[in-house]
């Protein structure tokens, strides 16, 4: 997947991309889900998904895996 691609999923903030992307930076293992943002937000994670859902999550996380950067814990 190239970054122009990305275009095809939702990737606003507790989306399923969004959230697979994030454990992806944050060197969490794959847990499809969506919403549990966790921090101030405090959203419930959903990990009831639908087929195009759990794509969605998978995509995010191998986009950042190639593309994107990971969390430098200090």
């Amino acid at each position: 997947m190239f970054k122009s691609e990305i275009t095809e999923f939702d990737t606003t903030h507790g989306s399923p991309f969004d959230r697979g992307s994030a454990d992806s930076y944050y060197g969490r293992p794959r847990n499809p889900h969506k919403g549990g943002s966790g921090g101030s937000m405090g959203w419930e994670e959903i990990t009831d998904l639908t087929p195009e859902e759990v794509r969605a999550y998978h995509a995010g996380y191998e986009h950042n895996e190639r593309f994107g950067d990971k969390k430098e814990w200090r």
